[in-house]
């Protein structure tokens, strides 16, 4: 497929879309398991019900795409770090208030917190993982990545993602208290009003 063969920073675009599901599977596995440990109980930290955390996919995907230039100087790499996750946080934390009426995380209770949203026991923290995945993770994924044949790994990515995406947009239609089955009679409904003006 033409799409996966675009390049960016020497790696073809399903580098990258694997590389996307790779960090939104680890992502959803590392937080569901503390959140699990911390509360004594199986928790599911992501916004559907299979095992993927878009946030970490897109954080950890788009993050090494902007950080790695800054790869030789470990001081700017963690500053930039701090800065860009700190305010990829806030955005996405303001944009999920908004559609979902909601945030999947509470830093209220931590000192230094702006919102709940931000604080800066997070943002110091971020700076640290730019420097892991940029320098470390990144690398070593990619590596065993491309011992995948291409063809196997767009089947995978195809069918993974698509799946996610109807996972996703079947909670997110729950989410905003109409089903599926609402969208589809308010669908027929204004076919029927546009069918009755003709």
């Amino acid at each position: 497929m033409y799409i996966f063969s675009e390049t960016i920073m020497s790696y073809d675009f399903l580098t990258f879309i694997e590389c996307f599901i790779v960090y939104s599977m680890m992502g959803w596995g590392v937080e569901s398991l503390y959140m699990s440990f911390c509360e004594r109980r199986p928790v599911n930290r992501g916004f559907s019900k299979g095992p993927f955390c878009p946030i970490y996919g897109f954080g950890a995907t788009f993050g090494y795409i902007l950080l790695h230039p800054f790869s030789d100087n470990i001081f700017a790499l963690y500053l930039a770090g701090v800065i860009s996750a700190t305010c990829f946080e806030f955005f996405v934390g303001i944009l999920m208030q908004h559609f979902l009426h909601q945030v999947w995380w509470d830093y209220k209770e931590k000192p230094f917190n702006f919102r709940g949203i931000i604080c800066l026991e997070s943002s110091i923290a971020w700076g640290f993982y730019a420097i892991a995945v940029v320098r470390h993770l990144n690398p070593t994924i990619v590596r065993y990545l491309e011992m995948v044949p291409r063809k196997i790994g767009i089947v995978i990515s195809t069918v993974v993602i698509s799946v996610y995406m109807f996972d996703f947009f079947y909670h997110l239609l729950l989410a905003m208290d109409k089903s599926p089955a609402d969208y589809k009679e308010e669908i027929k409904e204004r076919v029927r009003e546009f069918r009755a003006r003709w």
